[in-house]
């Protein structure tokens, strides 16, 4: 009876051996999936990217341990989200995370169901992202960002620095949904002052080389860019031709400062990833993202580069170094 036993327990043993591997694997294939992706590239979505893990690992889910992350970005080739947002869905990802318009409205377009957490440029109520800010309804939330509507602030920087008035190129990229709603603010903001103002469209780096010979042929005192995340993706480019055209440009974003652009005027990009990191921690837990507001930036900040200041030969107003959040010296 007892040899019995003995071999009903080794048997039972050998059963549960061999099940281990299968239980493991079940387990692991329960791990919620996160497909985030945007149109940047991987190294301009650090800003936004660290924050948000930051914020994740505050709510309780740790990259590689207890959540795991399918990253894609479109490298400025918005048609391409649509395909990166359907790849994902057919994954069966737990969430989306899409951290600017084009991939928002791309991850909408994809599911009704599996829910998204978002980033935003325009009005998410205006594009259909969701029904209102405080009761957003349906499978998204995120961050309301104030970022095309900064063209006229952009412009008073601008304009504060200059020494002496000029006209002032405004670039934008044409194939932007955005865009004709910056130009027509920014039009209507440059009449208000008196300011002589450029349009110049740019879609692609080689159109941009052309783009500032004829800057430079119009004598452009200074240049403004639009928002657009394919100037994001190409910043150090842009730099470098503003550099070798000597002409002041004011910026999007930190990022093209640290690349050695004259100046920037930005939402604080650390502030809208912990909240994306935030909401997507609490929807992981349970919360529904219908009942999660889109949250508003509110952080904005103003940085200037003085060794690029000193090469164009021109001296930051104290007044607008006093303003400044960081001086890159």
């Amino acid at each position: 009876m007892l040899g019995v036993r003995r071999r009903e327990f080794i048997t039972l043993l050998g059963s549960a051996a061999a099940a281990w591997p299968i239980i493991g694997r079940a387990q692991q294939a329960a791990m919620p999936v996160i497909g985030y992706f945007s149109s940047r590239s991987f190294g301009t979505e650090g800003p936004i990217r660290g924050p948000f893990l930051t914020a994740l690992e505050e709510a309780g889910f740790v990259a590689g341990r207890n959540v795991a992350i399918e990253y894609r970005f479109s490298e400025g080739r918005d048609e391409r989200l649509s395909q990166i947002a359907a790849d994902l869905v057919g994954q069966s990802v737990s969430m989306l995370v899409a951290t600017d318009r084009p991939s928002a409205m791309a991850a909408k377009a994809a599911t009704a169901t599996i829910p998204i957490v978002f980033t935003s440029g325009l009005d998410p109520v205006q594009i259909g992202l969701v029904a209102s800010f405080n009761r957003p309804g349906g499978n998204a939330t995120g961050v309301g960002l104030f970022s095309t509507e900064l063209g006229p602030k952009r412009l008073g920087l601008l304009r504060e620095l200059l020494p002496k008035p000029g006209p002032i190129a405004f670039v934008v990229n044409p194939n932007n949904a955005a865009t004709p709603f910056q130009v027509k603010e920014m039009q209507a903001a440059a009449r208000a002052v008196g300011q002589s103002l450029l349009v110049v469209e740019a879609e692609s780096e080689e159109q941009f080389d052309k783009a500032f010979a004829i800057m430079a042929e119009r004598n452009i005192a200074a240049i403004l860019y639009g928002a657009n995340l394919f100037f994001q993706v190409i910043s150090v480019r842009l730099v470098e031709l503003a550099a070798r055209y000597r002409i002041p440009a004011l910026y999007e974003w930190r990022e093209f400062v640290t690349a050695g652009g004259l100046m920037s005027y930005s939402t604080d990009r650390t502030e809208f990833g912990r909240i994306a990191g935030n909401y997507a921690g609490r929807i992981l837990k349970g919360e529904k993202p219908a009942d999660l507001p889109v949250a508003q930036s509110s952080r904005f900040e103003l940085v200037i580069n003085l060794k690029t200041a000193k090469a164009l030969g021109l001296e930051i107003p104290p007044t607008l170094l006093a303003r400044a959040d960081e001086v890159i010296e």
